[in-house]
Formats: structure tokens, C-alpha cells, sequence
């Protein structure tokens, strides 16, 4: 392919790069990103790079659909913006009643951010007037779980559970708690799908609720997967046993579905999959193809109606973004949708996962290996660190893979990888295939 026309910025001083080695990359630029479409991006020098992390766990349906472009468009000659305080517009209703055919029964209320952290962050609130709505009000403690991963903001940081995450800011928010990560590789090492060990963490939730009093917490948050601490999956029986211990003691399950909705895992929420139901699911990414920056937190009917119709008149909930509905956002996000239901994308997932999983643990021999996690069309390949140097291996392997062609996704010593669902299987064998050779030429 010829070398794409695109514009070529003529300094790298002035943007500070999101979670990266700003000295490393800006002191060596060939991995630039220009153009996407379908499976693949290009480089402006027009090299293909197949796409492992469909973008980050967000480009579901593929790169460059023209019916999301078209609906983008579309919308931005109509209306370009309008606010959402005190006024509506139609686009943003529509988009609402369309998530809301795709949650778990009951579940029908949507308010919309802008991105996976803005949910995490509103979800908790939403927690917080809920239980104050039901006179309530000492429940202000949040129960995150070690390991978990719900955005950058100050409350999804506070009950996320990454500590390079977290050390640099200091205390964080008070009143909350962790469970205990329910990674146990001595146990549950090379699992395929979910893990048989590890149910009974979820009984240490009793243990806290022992500690602080049921009536002094909110709500409990976790992910179905938990994706970008490098793929943890659930025991079997786990996530069924915290929503017996939440409703036992009048706490709210929320799930942060912003890696596992929309397809990820073979349904249209991890929510189905793992036959749970929260009280809330937060959701981004995939809904808009990350055509646009959107999110989402769709909760229990009971849930709204105990905020709303907890205040006689007037504004019942003080809480909402500049951004909330966009209409470009909307008209993208019902794109978006009309594309998983017209292809059937979490269907194709679920059809293709055990090709993927066989591929995933085909790399089970590979140097270095010492785990590997499946579960839907998600993969992580743990590899042993570098003494003195965690994360340098995987960081090697990531570079190798991108000069060789295709993208994947490493946090520590972990590669993780989440293809579009659109993946076929030719484009699984060379994932693998390159990701496998790079794994070897760091073990030489």
C-alpha cells in the first residue's frame, strides 16, 4: 500500500501521551497510527498492523463502519449540540431506549457520560443518593476489589485496586475497602474459560461487612472480567455469591461492563453470560465503536425510581456533564447498535471462542509462559519478569509485535488481547503466530 497522505505533526512537545513512556516514544516515533479499516490500522507509511485490542478493548465491530461515519455525519448537518440540563433532544432518548433493549431485564434507565471513568464515578454517586433517597444516608462505603480496574477519576480510582494506579495521588477517597483479588495461579494456572477455584473469596465480603456494618455500606463494585489489570477471570460460583451476600445485606452489586459489554464475551453484557444480575452496569467503549467518546450507566428500575420519586420537586439527582446525550455521541451509538443486532456480533463472538481459546492456549509451551486466561473473545499470556526489570519483557514483546505487524495490548508482564468481534480465523493464527514468535525472540 502506498503511503497514506495524512497530516505529520511538526513537534511531539505538546502533548503529554496518556499512560506512556512519554521519553521512549517521542524519542522513537515509528509506531504511528494513520488510518483503520476493518481488522487493521496503517501506519502513515502505509503498513497494515492487524488489530489484537480492538483499538483499547473498544472498536468491537471493526474500523472505519461506514454506517457509524454516515450516522455521524448525518447528525452533526442536523444538530451539532444541545445541552441536557433542563432540555432534551430526541437523539439521546432514542439511544437510551436502545441500550436499554439490550441490559438485563429491568434494567431500563440510562443516564449517559462521556467515558468509562465518567461511569464508574457516576455509578458510585447514583449509589450514594440511593441509599440516602431511602433514608439511608450512613451508607457512604464503597467495597472495591484488589486488582480491579474502574477508570482514573477519583472515586473509580479509590475503589479500583492497581497500585500504579493509585500511588502518586495520595489517600484517595475515605470510606472505602478491597476484596481480595481473586487471581490464584497456583490453582487455577492455564484455565480455560472460567477457573474452578476461588468461589469462596467472595465470603470475605461477609468479613467486612462484620468489620464496618452493613449499614455503613453502599455499594460493591467490580468487574464481570476484569480486563486491564490483564485479564482475571471469575470463578465459577463467585460473582453468584456476591450478589447472595449484597442482598442479604441491602448493598448494591455494580458491574463496571465497560470492557465486557457489548459482545466481549459472547452476549450483550457480561451480565447474560455469567447469569448475574447487578443493580448497576456501567458500560463505554464498545458502545459507540469508540467512534465517538461516550458512556453509560444503565441501573434497576427500583434504583431510579427510589432517587426519583424520593424528591417531591425539583432537580432529584445533582449530577451531569456538559456532554451527556451528545447528539453526535447518540446518533453513533444507535449506529453502533443497529450494527451488533443487524451482524449478530456477540453471536459471531460466541461461535468463534473455542478457535480462539485453542489458539490462546496453543502458546502454553512458548518460553517464559506461566499462565494463560481465556474468556469470550478476551486473552491474557502472563510471562515471567526480568529480575530487576517487571514489565520490560512484555513491553519488548508489544514493540515486536507492532514491527511485525500486529497490535497487542500488555499491562506489566501481561499481553492481553481483544479483537474485534468481527475477528475470522486466519486473523487469529497470525496474532498468534507473530505474538508466539515474539515471545521466542525475547527468550533467545
Amino acid at each position: 500500500m502506498n503511503e497514506i497522505n495524512v497530516p505529520r505533526p511538526n513537534s511531539l512537545d505538546a502533548y503529554w501521551m496518556p499512560f506512556s513512556d512519554n521519553k521512549y516514544f517521542k524519542g522513537d516515533t515509528s509506531r504511528m497510527l494513520a488510518r483503520a479499516e476493518g481488522m487493521s490500522y496503517y501506519t502513515p507509511e502505509g503498513k497494515e498492523i492487524l488489530d489484537g485490542t480492538a483499538g483499547l478493548w473498544c472498536c468491537n465491530a471493526g474500523h472505519g463502519r461506514v454506517e457509524i461515519k454516515e450516522a455521524i455525519q448525518k447528525q452533526a448537518a442536523i444538530l451539532d449540540y444541545a445541552p441536557t440540563f433542563q432540555l432534551g433532544h430526541p437523539i439521546a432518548f432514542e439511544a437510551a431506549a436502545r441500550i436499554a433493549e439490550m441490559t438485563p431485564e429491568g434494567m431500563d434507565r440510562v443516564f449517559f457520560t462521556n467515558s468509562g471513568s465518567e461511569s464508574a464515578d457516576t455509578a458510585l454517586k447514583i449509589a450514594l443518593a440511593y441509599h440516602r433517597a431511602r433514608g439511608e444516608a450512613g451508607r457512604v462505603r464503597m467495597i472495591g476489589r484488589e486488582r480491579g480496574y474502574h477508570g482514573v477519576g477519583f472515586g473509580g480510582m479509590s475503589v479500583g485496586g492497581i497500585g500504579g494506579n493509585r500511588k502518586q495521588f495520595g489517600a484517595l477517597l475515605p470510606y472505602v475497602d478491597h476484596l481480595p483479588s481473586t487471581h490464584l495461579p497456583a490453582q487455577n494456572a492455564f484455565s480455560r474459560g472460567l477457573p474452578q477455584h476461588g468461589a469462596e473469596l467472595a465470603d470475605v465480603l461477609e468479613n467486612l461487612v462484620a468489620l464496618h456494618g452493613a449499614e455503613t455500606i453502599a455499594a460493591v463494585m467490580v468487574e464481570p472480567v476484569a480486563g486491564s489489570t490483564g485479564v482475571l477471570v471469575p470463578p465459577v460460583g463467585y460473582l453468584k455469591r456476591l450478589r447472595e451476600i449484597c442482598d442479604k445485606h441491602g448493598i448494591l452489586l455494580i458491574f463496571d461492563e465497560v470492557i465486557t459489554g457489548f459482545g466481549r464475551l459472547g452476549t450483550n453484557f457480561g451480565a447474560e453470560r455469567l447469569e448475574v444480575v447487578p443493580d448497576i452496569i456501567t458500560m463505554a467503549k464498545g458502545l459507540t465503536n469508540a467512534a465517538v467518546p461516550m458512556g453509560a450507566v444503565a441501573v434497576k428500575n427500583s434504583v431510579y425510581d427510589a432517587v426519583v420519586q424520593g424528591v417531591a420537586g425539583g432537580i432529584e439527582f445533582f449530577h451531569g456533564y456538559t456532554y451527556s446525550g451528545h447528539p453526535l455521541a447518540a446518533a453513533a451509538a444507535i449506529a453502533t447498535m443497529q450494527l451488533h443486532q443487524a451482524e449478530d456480533l456477540p453471536g459471531r463472538a460466541r461461535a468463534i471462542e473455542p478457535y480462539w481459546q485453542d489458539a490462546m492456549h496453543s502458546m502454553r509451551d512458548a518460553p517464559n509462559v506461566v499462565d494463560i486466561r481465556d474468556f469470550g473473545l478476551i486473552g491474557g499470556i502472563e510471562l515471567a519478569p526480568r529480575a530487576g526489570k517487571p514489565g520490560s519483557r512484555a513491553m519488548d514483546v508489544f514493540r515486536r509485535c507492532f514491527d511485525a505487524g500486529v497490535l497487542v495490548r500488555v499491562t506489566a508482564d501481561i499481553v492481553a488481547l481483544s479483537p474485534p468481534l468481527i475477528v475470522e480465523k486466519p486473523h487469529i493464527d497470525r496474532i498468534v503466530g507473530t505474538l508466539t514468535d515474539a515471545i521466542r525472540a525475547e527468550a533467545a
